[in-house]
């Protein structure tokens, strides 16, 4: 069986956790326990998220006294790749009798993309509103609430195409763990010289569902930082959503910087492929794979 599995940068560094590399080490290895576990018996392709940790380096590049200027965002996706792809390959490939191969991806977009002048997806940490109202007059950055705070939010272009999806599906065939698209894959843009990286950040799991299709996946699994999609979320009647089909789904309202993205990702590759999507919890992952835990949603429209 083909897997593709979404993982969420907001599941390796969770909310109120500081920014170090202890805490995301720790999450990475408790997820690489199961992730090497599946990939021993199947194909697995991992889309990483990388929110909280490229909303650091680019705090970090624009408070860098010595640039002339900060690093673009599509750069500090493509550092991203490499940090967190090492990570997993450390993590997996200490239980796994296989190769895990992280490629540095790019993800094509439309250069009129109208994402571009409406910035929805959230990168960085949580900042209370005086930390909010400093940063956005320094550095000219656009904020949005998550939660009870709030955190700097970007463009994210809608996902056309991933450069390097051929060479991940030879990889697969050849027995390999493969981790693709970190981050979404760096933006960039057909220019008449070639590929030219733009100032976004691509939602991870739209172009992991792009990818799941594309790979003809037989299974694909969004793990985030909570157990379950959530019906009326925010009210005091919210409940977990068990099992669900895409045309329920596309009756309920989620935010368009965090869920709404899984909940698109899901729907279009069950109503392309009619094969099973989960949302649920990285530490759940094993119940998540077999369908006992998250939100399962089922073939039908």
């Amino acid at each position: 069986m083909r897997v593709v599995i979404a993982l969420g940068g907001n599941a390796l560094l969770r909310r109120g956790e500081r920014p170090d590399a202890a805490p995301q080490l720790q999450h990475v290895t408790h997820a690489a326990d199961h992730l090497s576990k599946i990939a021993a018996e199947h194909e697995l392709l991992i889309v990483h998220g990388n929110g909280p940790q490229v909303g650091l380096l680019a705090l970090e590049s624009a408070a860098d006294r010595s640039l002339s200027r900060p690093y673009p965002l599509g750069d500090l996706v493509a550092e991203t790749q490499g940090l967190i792809g090492y990570w997993l390959q450390q993590a997996i490939g200490r239980s796994l009798d296989g190769p895990v191969v992280t490629l540095v991806t790019q993800t094509i977009v439309e250069v009129d993309d109208p994402a571009f002048a409406a910035p929805t997806k959230f990168v960085g940490s949580v900042y209370d509103e005086p930390e909010m109202e400093a940063l956005s007059a320094q550095h000219d950055w656009t904020f949005a609430k998550d939660g009870d705070g709030w955190r700097r939010v970007v463009a994210s272009p809608r996902p056309q195409r991933v450069v390097e999806v051929d060479t991940a599906d030879a990889l697969l065939h050849h027995g390999a763990t493969v981790v693709l698209a970190g981050g979404g894959g760096v933006p960039v843009v057909l220019a008449s010289h070639g590929l030219e990286g733009v100032e976004a950040v691509i939602d991870k799991d739209l172009v992991a569902s792009l990818l799941a299709r594309q790979l003809a996946a037989d299974l694909f699994l969004v793990l985030t930082d909570v157990p379950a999609v959530m019906a009326e979320f925010g009210t005091p009647q919210q409940r977990p959503i068990g099992k669900i089909t895409p045309a329920e789904l596309a009756q309920l309202q989620f935010p368009a910087g965090s869920m709404g993205p899984k909940i698109d990702a899901v729907r279009e590759f069950v109503l392309a492929t009619g094969h099973r999507a989960s949302i649920g919890s990285l530490d759940d992952l094993a119940a998540v794979f077999t369908g006992t835990a998250g939100t399962q949603v089922l073939g039908g429209l």
